[in-house]
């Protein structure tokens, strides 16, 4: 009690000492006492302490009262900033405007997402008529607090029926509901403890669905590692559910789906995030065999449509950008595919509506979109609205109108019509937001990595900002399992770039923007490749007076969250403010909590080799801090209720570093409660953490008032 009494108290006196930075730096900041404890693993005859590991507990009174101790230290600082209040009332306002979702039509309605300006959730209307649409469903009404969040949704192909699954609290654990479309009426009981699942429907009949069987202990925290997936025929209890794969197999991610046909039942089946097995079953023969499509895990094989007695394939085998192939039901080994659309240079990743297939290119991370038949005739180059990210392009087989989605980094996403028959695109709606596209710029370069590879990134600002080293910088980064960063447009940053801020991006190796090879070159024992560009991305910045290190801040979350923290680490010359977010920071251990082990295909293991052992400690964010070092000031953020990176990363490095750092920089967790890995997070929560994160990072830069006016 007396600990926190003087935590508050030194929290107050900042309000004294905010006006320049030199007084600022003086502050020191008394951390609350986290314990240490002679925990010791043996990798292959090294031993590794880990005086920490008690905070993976997260069912304890011990980690619950260091969490709230950490917080109360944390809130404190934050709440002194000085223009924390004017960031939240500007990140308010620019927030509060209609968003509107591109429609799809079930059966006799037409559906479309819709948030007011700043609901907490996106409300799903229907409508018959255009101009009278209805409220179907609002996950704001499923809690209180807006922490209760829609997880899925799936029509059954009449559309009379839905299931809808919600998360509550930002857990990957989801409760499926399903109820009559037309009535609205809750149609049976909940369907409890699902994760990592879609939703197919059998006709109206009863749905497919994954999960894991309860962990014991923590939900939140312990391993889930046998992925099942389940029928559920409607008007029967749960614990009736059929076992349809997973049962004998043991595959850590299943999934089911139906093709749109209703034929077949398509299994996919994985034991990391990278690769998967194929299955198939014929729905219309009562007992029909689950027949496998293709086999092994080094390849990636998805099903994309079936007709006229052919499976239509999207796979990276014998092609690492990808190709969509096709092959008889009867004879479906990969020595019969037959090209449709072949590999080319770019990544191609494909979709299917109107009868038609839609051939989405990434072209340096930027969209190119082209239209085929299925015997793999091109239809049409599709003229798009500029340079920047297409989304969409999907739709059922008779639908004559689809839509598609159009943004960049510095234009808000719009929702663009195509007519597939005639090729014509028309504007359907534009958000009437309050920002000044025509006043900022993007723009791509390309960069040298250390081993001389070219990475690409894009930068964007406002107009006329002087390259002088002094532009407060977020360079943002990712470099993961196969996820390419394209450019979209975020309500976050312009208000970062309003106030004069540079806001970059870089294409880092482990990502998936040229393809299968480029995200191999960031995995496993290549892993230092994605540190090694993005620590490359920041020197360009820096040499080309964009900003300077005194003005720089990296951020990432998750994966990204990983290489914030080992390249701060890494360099913490480099920086000034380091930001990183729900990150895999123990990379020991990681595989040891809920789906973890399922990232090996990227990391490789503890467990692995000595050599993969001694890799991962080498770069390890826990266990790489260093006694003496002056870090650069770091605000740490994660989610209490995080079942996919659980917070006892972000709990152990946060321990690290408060211990080991020396100097003047703040090092804080920001600990959010009955929050999750970020999905579903209630808007009014998102716009509070990011007030603090770019007040935390324009404070630290040494900015008495924020950079430039905020509009009023």
């Amino acid at each position: 009690m007396k600990q926190l009494l003087l935590i508050t108290m030194i929290g107050i006196f900042m309000i004294s000492c905010k006006n320049s930075e030199s007084e600022k730096n003086k502050i020191k900041l008394i951390y609350p006492t986290t314990k240490q404890v002679d925990t010791v693993t043996d990798y292959f005859g090294t031993k590794v302490k880990d005086p920490y590991r008690w905070l993976e507990d997260d069912m304890s009174e011990e980690t619950a009262k260091w969490v709230k101790e950490q917080n109360n230290v944390t809130f404190n600082y934050l709440e002194n900033i000085p223009y924390r209040e004017a960031l939240k009332n500007r990140l308010e306002k620019l927030w509060n405007y209609e968003k509107i979702g591109a429609p799809f039509k079930e059966g006799d309605y037409t559906y479309f997402y819709k948030n007011n300006g700043l609901q907490n959730q996106y409300v799903l209307y229907r409508f018959k008529d255009e101009e009278n649409p209805e409220v179907f469903l609002d996950p704001n009404t499923f809690s209180k607090d807006g922490t209760t969040s829609l997880g899925g949704l799936s029509f059954s192909k009449d559309g009379s029926i839905v299931a809808y699954a919600i998360s509550e609290g930002g857990s990957d654990w989801r409760k499926i509901i399903i109820m009559d479309a037309v009535s609205k009426e809750i149609k049976e009981d909940t369907i409890m403890d699902v994760k990592f699942s879609g939703m197919a429907w059998k006709g109206t009949e009863g749905i497919f669905y994954s999960s894991y069987e309860k962990p014991k202990g923590s939900e939140l925290s312990a391993k889930t590692d046998q992925h099942r997936l389940f029928y559920h025929k409607l008007g029967t209890e749960q614990k009736e559910d059929a076992i349809i794969f997973g049962d004998t197999e043991k595959r850590r991610y299943v999934g089911g789906s139906v093709t749109e046909d209703g034929k077949y039942l398509i299994i996919r089946a994985s034991i990391s995030t990278s690769g998967n097995e194929l299955y198939f079953k014929d729905l219309s023969k009562p007992n029909s065999p689950i027949k496998p499509i293709i086999l092994g895990f080094e390849y990636d094989t998805s099903v994309l449509d079936h007709r006229n007695g052919k499976l239509i394939l999207v796979t990276n085998l014998d092609a690492p950008n990808k190709r969509v192939v096709s092959t008889s039901v009867n004879a479906v080994d990969s020595k019969n595919w037959v090209d449709v659309i072949p590999e080319t240079k770019n990544v191609l990743s494909p979709s299917k509506a109107s009868g038609f297939i839609f051939a989405k290119y990434m072209v340096d991370a930027v969209s190119q979109v082209k239209q085929y038949d299925y015997s793999g005739k091109l239809i049409r180059n599709i003229e798009l609205p500029g340079i920047g990210t297409a989304g969409g392009f999907g739709g059922k087989k008779d639908v004559e109108t689809i839509y598609y989605s159009f943004s960049n980094y510095i234009t808000p996403g719009s929702i663009y019509s195509f007519k597939p028959a005639t090729g014509v695109s028309k504007l359907y709606k534009k958000p009437a937001i309050d920002f000044e596209s025509n006043n900022f710029e993007s723009k791509q370069i390309f960069y040298t990595s250390k081993d001389g590879t070219k990475i690409p990134m894009i930068i964007s600002y406002k107009k006329g900002t002087e390259l002088n080293g002094k532009n407060p910088t977020i360079l943002y980064g990712y470099g993961g399992f196969n996820i390419s960063l394209t450019p979209s447009f975020s309500i976050t940053n312009a208000v970062w770039m309003e106030q004069g801020g540079i806001y970059a991006v870089p294409n880092l190796r482990g990502g998936g923007e040229y393809g299968k090879d480029w995200h191999k070159a960031g995995t496993k024992m290549q892993k230092q490749n994605v540190f090694d560009d993005f620590i490359a991305a920041a020197e360009y910045l820096i040499e080309n007076n964009y900003t300077s290190s005194n003005y720089l801040a990296i951020r990432g979350g998750s994966n990204g969250g990983l290489l914030v923290g080992a390249t701060m680490i890494q360099r913490p010359d480099l920086m000034k403010v380091a930001l990183p977010a729900v990150g895999v920071m123990d990379m020991l251990r990681y595989h040891t909590f809920t789906a973890g082990a399922g990232w090996a295909y990227d990391y490789g293991t503890s467990e692995d080799s000595k050599e993969m052992f001694e890799y991962l400690k080498g770069y390890s964010p826990v266990h790489t801090v260093k006694e003496g070092v002056a870090y650069p000031a770091t605000l740490i953020t994660t989610g209490d209720h995080d079942d996919r990176v659980v917070p006892a990363h972000s709990f152990k490095f946060a321990a690290e570093l408060q211990a080991k750092q020396t100097g003047n920089n703040p090092t804080l967790i920001r600990i959010e409660t009955n929050a999750g890995h970020g999905a579903g997070t209630p808007v009014s929560k998102t716009i509070e953490q990011y007030a603090d994160i770019f007040g935390f990072t324009f404070y630290n830069m040494g900015f008495k008032e924020l950079p430039s006016k905020i509009k009023g």
